[in-house]
């Protein structure tokens, strides 16, 4: 059999660095797709030794011909591409009205174009064959609507999305192809340290944080298990119920403690970014804040699909019907 070709994007570093050493591990061949040639050559040299073929591409995901025409020269050079990851992206923190045009604009087409332009490359080539497999990022329910991420967390909620309104389509075309988008909470990687901080404040990340083999492991599952939606862990779990139920009672939550909470009492020292330029560096998958391991001596972290999900957000709320219903009657 064949073996499976898979293209990365942002694989230099961060969630796409840990992707493709989870593929190579499996035996995928693997194009290798991001702005800085050299940690893509760096990334390339940790799979010598692994059997598989390596091809590696400076590309701004941003440039929708770019990326078509790295698409092509992938399957030109390894062969017919099977699976595509989208993790390529931007972020900007702080308030929407210290945001500038620049800085709105350039999240929007590297986060959420990048991913409608890796897409769409990826089904030009899939078509031929009517399979594969094309894998975006997503947020999980505890980052949605969190203050100071309006942009990232816009970018994300149209890949949704757009992921919904393209599924039909594939399914009217009568092709076995999956899409799937990962909803992932903070993720320990190099590109917090990257982002642009507009805030004034040395920033922590929100919530628990996940290292960056988490991600690789649920898009993993993404791409075995032929899932619509993965999510990691169940801290995505409340927050969702309440967005649900009562979102002005989230907005009034997070209005008041949402934003100190994202504030390090580190001093504030203004970084630069990587938003027109890939910033010089050795960076690889991991960032600089400690996270949840992937496996460690206890269990993996648990990986959510759609019915586990579903079931637990029923049960959740069958428990708050009962408590309400025993204190009404007390």
């Amino acid at each position: 059999m064949p073996k499976q070709i898979a293209v990365i994007t942002g694989a230099g570093a961060g969630i796409g660095r840990a992707t493709v050493r989870a593929l190579a591990a499996l035996g995928f061949d693997i194009a290798l797709l991001g702005r800085n040639e050299a940690r893509l050559q760096d990334a390339a040299a940790e799979l010598t030794g692994k059997n598989v073929r390596v091809a590696t591409l400076q590309v701004d995901v941003a440039d929708a011909a770019a990326v078509r025409s790295a698409a092509r020269h992938v399957e030109d050079e390894l062969g017919p591409i099977t699976v595509w990851v989208n993790a390529a992206g931007l972020s900007a923190v702080g308030p929407i009205l210290s945001l500038d045009d620049d800085t709105i604009r350039r999240v929007t087409e590297v986060t959420y174009l990048g991913s409608v332009y890796g897409t769409q490359a990826a089904l030009e080539c899939m078509r031929a064959r009517g399979t594969g497999t094309i894998v975006n990022l997503g947020l999980s329910h505890a980052l949605r609507g969190q203050p100071f991420h309006s942009i990232v967390a816009g970018a994300h909620a149209a890949i949704a999305a757009f992921c919904d309104s393209l599924r039909p389509e594939i399914h009217h075309l009568n092709d076995r192809i999956d899409i799937t988008v990962v909803h992932l909470p903070s993720i320990n990687t190099p590109r917090f340290g990257w982002q642009r901080n507009v805030t004034g404040h040395a920033l922590l990340p929100v919530g628990r944080v996940y290292e960056p083999e988490v991600a690789a492991q649920a898009i993993m599952k993404a791409i075995f298990g032929h899932h619509r939606d993965v999510w990691v862990g169940i801290g995505h779990v409340v927050p969702g119920i309440v967005q649900s139920l009562a979102p002005a009672l989230r907005d009034r939550f997070l209005g008041r403690r949402g934003i100190k909470a994202q504030y390090s009492s580190e001093p504030y020292e203004k970084q630069p970014d990587n938003f027109h330029g890939s910033l010089d560096g050795a960076f690889a998958a991991h960032g600089a804040f400690e996270g949840i391991p992937h496996q460690d001596k206890g269990p993996p972290p648990l990986m959510m699909t759609a019915p586990l999900r579903l079931g637990l957000i029923t049960a959740a709320m069958a428990l708050v019907a009962l408590l309400v219903r025993g204190r009404v009657r007390s």
